[in-house]
């Protein structure tokens, strides 16, 4: 597989938190929900970046890993543990806030942002809004990945016109035209650069999608369509 490019969703984690965990880190289960934390505040947009207790518990992935084949109430034990030694070793920083009378525990990564954040919520100069709870995205398949589940094989010629299309386009212009491609039956990479071509040209909306399918019909029958299947 090709490697990944800017589309793809990436996490920048602290490169001095995630150094520090590598060095002192020897339990698993510590280092499996650190790292959660800084990939999911690298997903968090703004300069209030925290993540609730309540949202490590409901990543499915991350409870899963906890688990090892053991039941829900020893993934949520080994979570508690698992957070527990992260503050206490300081990977991670815990504030303990009130809001609607019910206590609710923030983490914040141990950089020079996480530590601002975290010195004001205990100085009660932050609360964060309800509006600020942002859900965590999963992670989107590589184009190169979306390619190959439903156009047809990466070739090395094909996945260096991928890269050249994914520093042009949005993933999500690229996404809607291969989609486009495999309705229409046409999984070819010729007719998605034509859809891709005509949004550049003439904007893309919801309102045109159907006129898109229409006008990328002439570059998939008659004289078109021999260099398409060749």
């Amino acid at each position: 597989m090709p490697p990944g490019n800017s589309s793809e969703a990436q996490a920048a984690l602290p490169a001095a938190a995630f150094s520090r965990l590598l060095a002192e880190c020897d339990d698993l289960d510590e280092l499996k929900v650190s790292l959660f934390c800084l990939a999911a505040l690298a997903q968090k947009e703004g300069a209030y970046r925290s993540l609730r207790q309540q949202e490590f518990a409901d990543d499915e992935d991350l409870m899963r890993g906890l688990a090892r084949g053991r039941g829900i109430t020893e993934a949520e034990a080994a979570l508690e543990s698992a957070l527990n030694k992260a503050a206490a070793r300081g990977s991670l920083l815990r504030a303990a806030l009130t809001r609607g009378g019910k206590t609710v525990c923030y983490y914040f990564a141990d950089d020079a942002s996480g530590r601002a954040l975290y010195a004001q919520a205990l100085a009660g100069q932050w609360l964060p809004a309800a509006d600020e709870e942002i859900a965590i995205l999963p992670p989107r398949p590589s184009i190169f990945a979306l390619y190959e589940e439903n156009i047809g094989p990466l070739t090395p010629m094909i996945a260096d016109t991928l890269k050249a299309a994914a520093a042009d386009y949005p993933q999500e212009w690229l996404e809607a035209a291969m989609q486009i491609a495999v309705e229409r039956n046409a999984r070819h990479w010729r007719y998605i650069s034509k859809v891709l071509e005509r949004w550049r040209q003439e904007g893309r909306s919801h309102e045109t999608r159907g006129r898109d399918l229409a006008g990328a019909e002439h570059y998939t029958s008659g004289e078109w369509q021999r260099h398409i299947e060749s």
